[in-house]
């Protein structure tokens, strides 16, 4: 009796969605098609043996292609809270690789607030997905720590410090704290580096401030790598000289606490 309850139950469900959800998802009103997303993504927090199925899944991964910026913010939110739990990202390994393509160029979207959510999303699939990010993807995410919207480039830092920068990412790496900031700084000079964007050492340091302030203000180890004379573990002249322009940035950002000239915080809507 329970069986047969529960399927009449899915069966008035199907039929309210296939009445109701298939032809408002696409309603010329934006907000209609929002409400849509934002509710869809409920059902299948709420109801994931149901809903979290790719047969509703598409409807999300359409969708990220709307004209609207609140559709496109609703899609990225409800996606944020499936990849936020791990047990949840296992079943998306094929709407994943269907739509990962549209999610990772989402990261240049002409909205802001919808790039930022996208570069969130990003990192909760970098913690919860391991596999689902190529190196490819994340190059993709690795330069918005330059731009000039601070929220942007602080969701960006901490993508890029997840992915690169930590040193305990490698399993089982047990360090001091010292050496734990030897590695983060060595890990940080070789990613500037291969950046060539020299120029720019204060909107890096800037956008790892929220994430990996405490790594950046100790001067202590900075000094200590600056003014390490042996061969083996030294730095080349041009380590040294970007280290000093990162040690000067993150002096100036721990005495002013503004940040650089251009990057002003995101402006009030």
């Amino acid at each position: 009796q329970l069986q047969q309850q529960q399927d009449e139950i899915e069966n008035m469900m199907n039929a309210i969605f296939k009445g109701v959800f298939v032809h408002r998802y696409r309603d010329v009103v934006p907000e209609i098609r929002a409400i849509c997303m934002e509710e869809l993504g409920r059902w299948m927090r709420t109801y994931a043996a149901s809903f979290l199925t790719d047969g509703y899944l598409k409807y999300i991964g359409w969708t990220l292609h709307d004209k609207q910026r609140e559709v496109r913010l609703q899609c990225v939110k409800a996606l944020q809270g499936l990849y936020c739990c791990r047990d949840m990202a296992t079943h998306m390994e094929l709407f994943t690789s269907r739509f990962k393509t549209r999610m990772v160029s989402m990261v240049l979207d002409k909205e802001p607030d919808v790039a930022v959510e996208v570069v969130k999303l990003l990192t909760l699939m970098l913690e919860n997905m391991e596999e689902a990010l190529t190196e490819e993807d994340c190059q993709s995410v690795y330069p918005v720590v330059y731009v000039s919207s601070r929220a942007l480039a602080s969701a960006a830092g901490l993508f890029l410090y997840r992915r690169l920068l930590d040193p305990q990412r490698e399993a089982g790496r047990e360090l001091s704290r010292d050496g734990d900031n030897r590695t983060f700084f060595r890990l940080l000079l070789a990613f500037f580096i291969e950046s060539e964007l020299h120029e720019h050492a204060a909107y890096l340091v800037d956008s790892l401030w929220d994430c990996a302030g405490p790594r950046l203000r100790d001067w202590e180890t900075i000094s200590a790598l600056l003014l390490e004379e042996s061969p083996s573990k030294g730095l080349a002249d041009r380590q040294e000289k970007a280290l000093v322009e990162i040690l000067a940035a993150s002096v100036v950002q721990a005495a002013e606490g503004q940040p650089p000239v251009g990057r002003g915080p995101a402006k009030k809507v």
